[in-house]
């Protein structure tokens, strides 16, 4: 398959007394597809995953799929550092609708090589296109190139989304092997276009969904002039939007914007009030309150 665009890394949004908001993610999807985002992105880091029941987790796939009604490609978050775990969260989702899943490295039990080869493999093995997720500053664990590059071989290994904060990994990956890369920093999105990378799956997206999706268009169409100008001023909201734990800024932006409640499930929780007022300033500054 072919994965090229912007891609939101969904937040989910929740109710007052910590239940999912099923309405306001409905009006989130509808509102990311009607600015022009390729695809999202749901229950992955951005998603709070991590403390969603596995009853949540495949409703709000569900959801986002029933809300897109097929007008863009939907990645769904099933990794786990499970293997088993993981397999079933993606066997849930196999005839649900959606086009791919995101694998997170496996987290804390930082397994070898051959046991993150297997990992993935197995998970690919059940069908659905896989996106690899690199995210060693979360996972403890970098996906060495080696691996990489043995699953690429994959049939069902569609892409990586490189969340590692380096470009250089970009041009590593296309010089040894045919794989697509999705960049996961939206603050090296512009770069890692620049050296190979089809698209970005983005938290930024969640607040600027037009925005995001004019720059990355602008890139892979090598109008890097074009995309530098909406980098440069956008850049203090892919700065500020990582001040804290994502996804703490972007759930505070946009409830800031009135899209969502200010609710997290601990052991996340609210911002400190310098943090918010910092949010505040930056997206008033951007004409986006």
């Amino acid at each position: 398959m072919t994965l090229t665009g912007t891609f939101t890394a969904l937040v989910t949004p929740f109710n007052t007394d910590g239940s999912v908001d099923y309405t306001a993610l409905r009006d989130l999807v509808q509102w990311q597809i009607e600015n022009g985002v390729e695809g999202l992105v749901p229950v992955g880091t951005t998603g709070e995953s991590p403390t969603l029941e596995v009853h949540e987790h495949i409703k709000v796939i569900n959801t986002t799929v029933e809300a897109a009604a097929g007008r863009v490609t939907i990645i769904a978050g099933t990794g786990a550092n499970s293997t088993a775990e993981a397999i079933e969260l993606t066997a849930a989702v196999l005839n649900a609708g959606v086009d791919a899943t995101l694998q997170v490295t496996p987290y804390y039990n930082k397994p070898n090589s051959e046991g993150l080869y297997r990992h993935f493999a197995a998970v690919a093995d059940l069908g659905l296109p896989v996106v690899l997720y690199n995210v060693p500053g979360r996972a403890g664990k970098e996906i060495p190139l080696d691996v990489v590059v043995r699953l690429a071989a994959h049939p069902k290994i569609a892409a990586i989304k490189e969340a590692g904060g380096s470009v250089d990994r970009v041009s590593a990956i296309k010089n040894a092997c045919e794989l697509t890369v999705l960049s996961g920093d939206d603050s090296l999105a512009l770069p890692m276009i620049s050296v190979g990378a089809s698209g970005v799956i983005s938290v930024t997206s969640n607040v600027i969904p037009k925005e995001m999706s004019a720059l990355v268009r602008l890139a892979l169409a090598n109008d890097l002039s074009g995309a530098r100008e909406l980098h440069r001023a956008f850049y203090p909201l892919f700065r500020d939007l990582f001040i804290d734990t994502n996804p703490i800024p972007v759930k505070t932006a946009l409830a800031l914007m009135g899209r969502i409640a200010p609710v997290f499930r601990l052991p996340l929780c609210e911002p400190s009030e310098k943090i918010r007022e910092q949010l505040s300033h930056t997206l008033q500054s951007l004409n986006l309150l």
